[in-house]
């Protein structure tokens, strides 16, 4: 049951968590609807801390969301995990219901779905991701909603190849590795999703062609990437870490709060404001 008083709260949680902008969505969202007694804040913690954490919360508590190195952490903790989040073993959100459940679902597929979808990315042929880490998993699976053909990831070792193999087949994706050597091959494709840390794009800058596709960089700080910027000069389409961290914002701020739409505009204007003050 919910709090009486009518006080209720969210929060972020991860490790480290001091960087997250989500507080600055979430309580933009929460202005721009008028809900005056909801809170959202962030917590450091840990695999370890989780299940204290979670157990410590009391019925005032609609919802958390969870980033690394909890979204995997989570799920032994849930009574229902969607459909979403079981085909990456990935739970990004978590919402409190009315009866006392944890639901957990991933709304990182669908808002990276809603991200390029908005820059008019409906359908593509093929498609190149480079990276394969935790964020790639989730690419494959918005992929094998939109792309009618072969995915090829471009990995730095056998075993991540292996690991994204693994991941297309569960997900129904024909994906075919290639050696991060051969990564400038990627910028042809005509959608291409950077998955990797900051810097490690840089050295594919200069690979960009003259008439590129759509590039869905991740990362949003620092913004622009190198190979964003490039991008961009050379009138290719650029959907950002911003527009993916809104836009899973906008169906966590729904799911917790009953409230659709969520107001994306005002969040994504938060969002911009706070990276430019830092």
């Amino acid at each position: 049951m919910a709090s009486t008083d009518g006080r209720r709260r969210a929060a972020v949680l991860g490790s480290p968590i001091a960087h997250s902008l989500s507080p600055v969505l979430h309580r933009a969202a929460y202005a721009e609807l008028g809900l005056s007694q909801w809170s959202y804040d962030r917590f450091e913690v840990d695999e370890a801390g989780l299940p204290g954490f979670i157990e410590g919360l009391d019925a005032s508590w609609a919802g958390l969301s969870l980033t690394m190195p909890l979204k995997r952490a989570i799920i032994p903790l849930l009574d229902s995990v969607s459909e979403t989040a079981s085909s990456v073993e990935a739970v990004n959100t978590v919402v409190f219901t009315d009866d006392g459940r944890r639901t957990g679902d991933n709304t990182d597929i669908p808002g990276m779905i809603a991200a390029l979808r908005e820059r008019g990315v409906e359908k593509t042929d093929c498609a190149a991701v480079l990276g394969a880490g935790a964020t790639a998993s989730s690419a494959l699976a918005a992929l094998s909603e939109i792309c009618t053909g072969p995915v090829t990831a471009y990995v730095r070792s056998r075993e991540r190849g292996q690991e994204m193999r693994g991941w297309g087949e569960r997900l129904g994706v024909d994906v075919r590795i290639s050696d991060w050597t051969e990564a400038e091959q990627a910028l042809h494709a005509p959608l291409v999703i950077a998955t990797t840390p900051a810097g490690a794009t840089d050295a594919l800058t200069d690979a960009v062609p003259d008439r590129p596709g759509t590039l869905f960089d991740v990362l949003y700080e620092p913004w622009p990437t190198g190979l964003a910027a490039t991008w961009a000069a050379r009138s290719g389409a650029v959907v950002g870490g911003l527009d993916l961290l809104v836009h899973q914002a906008v169906l966590q701020v729904e799911q917790m709060t009953g409230h659709s739409p969520a107001p994306l505009a005002a969040m994504r204007q938060a969002g911009e404001e706070a990276l430019a003050a830092r």
